[in-house]
């Protein structure tokens, strides 16, 4: 069975001032066919989780592992992450001017599989993935995510989740920003990422109501830094009603 697993994992990221810890020792691990949610207050770490596990260079990993399959993902450059089976979702998609959807989503897949797929048969397959997430077909040949709306920029985030079809995928706050029209369609997206069986997925969120669409098998709540408690589907319930602010105090 796949595993991404965190094992004691302490980050800091680069600031004028120097290196600031964000996070503390997080262990966590996400096997194939399960769905994890991370919630936690604002600079709490999450995003910072999910991008020390797909490599940005901004955040230095002062100790810890995280392997995928028992394979050292942390000596990986980003790409060889994608290949070896690892997506994100960012939470704020950049923009990519003079670059068309048609073409990105193209070379990425290239990239991933070791040969271009043939043009027709990709065509039709950016098509069916553009029609499932309720895109107008004519943004494929748009850049990426230029003159975009949020709505929009997640959508071609669940496009490049159908089309690349990675082992694991993180999710960092695809909810934030969206109506419920296209939250209805983020999640459908997912779940039918997820309903594959043997793919995982690591969901960052602040708010329940995402998971009123795609439910976690496991639910963590992250504060400074750290895994302060877990549970079920239930736990996301008492946080919606509770706040995170006992988890706040103790770990002051």
């Amino acid at each position: 069975m796949a595993t991404l697993e965190i094992k004691d994992l302490h980050v800091a990221v680069d600031t004028e001032d120097g290196q600031k810890p964000i996070l503390r020792g997080v262990d966590l691990a996400v096997r194939a066919g399960e769905t994890h949610a991370i919630m936690g207050p604002n600079g709490s770490g999450k995003s910072t989780l999910a991008y020390s596990i797909a490599g940005h260079p901004k955040y230095t990993i002062i100790s810890g592992t995280v392997t995928l399959n028992g394979v050292d993902v942390l000596t990986m450059s980003v790409d060889e992450r994608a290949r070896a089976g690892l997506f994100l979702a960012m939470q704020y998609p950049v923009e990519v001017p003079g670059v068309s959807v048609s073409n990105f989503l193209r070379t990425a897949k290239t990239a991933l599989d070791g040969e271009a797929p043939k043009l027709r048969t990709w065509v039709k397959d950016v098509n069916d993935a553009m029609d499932k997430v309720s895109m107008d077909r004519e943004f494929a040949q748009r850049n990426v995510n230029e003159g975009f709306s949020g709505g929009e920029k997640k959508r071609h985030e669940i496009m490049q989740l159908e089309l690349l079809n990675p082992k694991f995928a993180i999710l960092d706050e695809t909810d934030s920003g969206l109506d419920i029209d296209a939250l209805k369609v983020v999640a459908e997206g997912v779940n039918r990422f997820r309903g594959q069986g043997d793919r995982g997925v690591l969901l960052i969120t602040h708010y329940t109501r995402i998971l009123r669409y795609i439910q976690p098998d496991y639910v963590h709540v992250f504060v400074n830094g750290r895994i302060a408690e877990q549970g079920g589907p239930e736990l996301a319930e008492q946080l919606e009603a509770e706040g995170y602010d006992k988890y706040q105090r103790i770990s002051a």
